[in-house]
């Protein structure tokens, strides 16, 4: 089942997205001993840096100030030192890809390519080592991120072999359009729409009962009271002990 999904803002974007995987997601077994509902889904944010930009019930680390700390560790390597338990980071494979003849800094190379050709279709970065990842028991969902610019404005694919939904997909795609807005900063123009692709978008069997009540949330139109304000958030994260790096 494939789903198309069009959004101006993020929490917008992704209500919509839940709403779908739970109501057309075929249920499919899983490697983890457990169902799941399973949609592929196509995701095309217009305005991913416009306010509000943050749904409260997609920060799933626990604190609000991990919110924050996550889109570090994507975009600052600041988790990269752990590279030897987990066997990577979506920083490390994209800041400092371990290839059999070095290490290639592909944020470096699409920012160089983009400097010189705005137009290239060459301009992408990939995490995938076969030769490493096929033997993983827990590979990197991100595979590639491909980017253009377009009417002076940056634009960025994000291409997920798997994505869970509840989980994992508000972060992912806060993080990524951080990094979006990173490129496009390094690069001088704007940021354009963000499209967040997903072969496996899906909840887990385990979350179902907590996916139900947040569709009918969503239905109702509760769910707004979770959409909150970058400025909003960031006033509550400092009352904890980090806040991270976040460009306003």
């Amino acid at each position: 089942m494939l789903v198309v999904i069009h959004g101006e803002i993020l929490p917008e974007t992704w209500e919509k997205s839940i709403v779908e995987v739970w109501n057309k997601g075929i249920v499919i077994d899983t490697e983890y001993g457990e169902m799941s509902k399973d949609v592929t889904v196509v995701m095309k944010i217009e305005n991913p840096l416009a306010e509000p930009r943050i749904h409260l019930k997609g920060i799933v680390a626990g604190r609000l100030e991990g919110l924050f700390e996550y889109v570090d560790e994507v975009v600052k390597g600041i988790h990269d030192y752990m590279i030897k338990k987990y066997g990577y980071t979506y920083h490390e494979r994209l800041f400092n890809y371990q290839s059999p003849e070095g290490a290639v800094n592909q944020i470096e190379y699409i920012i160089n390519k983009l400097m010189s050709a705005p137009y290239s279709r060459r301009a992408q970065a990939i995490t995938w080592q076969p030769w490493k990842d096929i033997k993983s028991e827990h590979p990197p969902c991100l595979q590639r991120v491909w980017c253009r610019i377009i009417d002076n404005r940056l634009v960025m694919h994000v291409h997920m072999r798997s994505n869970d939904a509840l989980k994992a997909a508000f972060m992912n795609m806060f993080a990524f359009t951080e990094l979006q807005k990173y490129i496009a900063d390094k690069l001088r123009v704007e940021v354009g729409y963000y499209l967040h692709i997903a072969d496996s978008y899906h909840i887990y069997e385990s979350d179902w009962k907590w996916a139900e009540k947040f569709v009918s949330q969503i239905i109702d139109g509760r769910s707004k009271k979770y959409w909150w304000n970058t400025e909003r958030v960031l006033k509550v994260a400092q009352k904890y002990r980090y806040i991270g790096t976040l460009s306003m």
